[in-house]
């Protein structure tokens, strides 16, 4: 895995982010314990069958830490995706003290 080639942004940028979807790629019940405001939840085991909801044109994926998203943005981006990976992840941004929703 090279995941020093994939795009990515950090916590902070992702703070300053205008109108670029986010798409978090945990499963339901870990989306529900608590997100980045506005993100839309489409778990990783269910995305292959979900990909008409991915929006057009660049978007954002995150998950716990990096690590999930970074798979599901290496696969989308090899598909044609502009898709940017969160290092980091929601835990990052919990501990940067940024709101989230539940």
């Amino acid at each position: 895995m090279h995941s020093h080639s994939l795009p990515s942004i950090t916590v902070q940028q992702l703070r300053e982010r205008v109108d670029t979807p986010l798409i978090d790629v945990r499963e339901v019940d870990e989306f529900a314990g608590g997100r980045v405001p506005g993100a839309i939840n489409i778990p990783m085991s269910t995305l292959g069958g979900r990909l008409d909801e991915l929006p057009d044109g660049a978007f954002d994926v995150i998950c716990a830490v990096g690590g999930r998203s970074g798979q599901v943005v290496q696969a989308l981006t090899a598909r044609g995706y502009d898709a940017t990976n969160v290092d980091g992840g929601t835990y990052g941004w919990i501990a940067a003290g940024y709101p989230v929703e539940s």
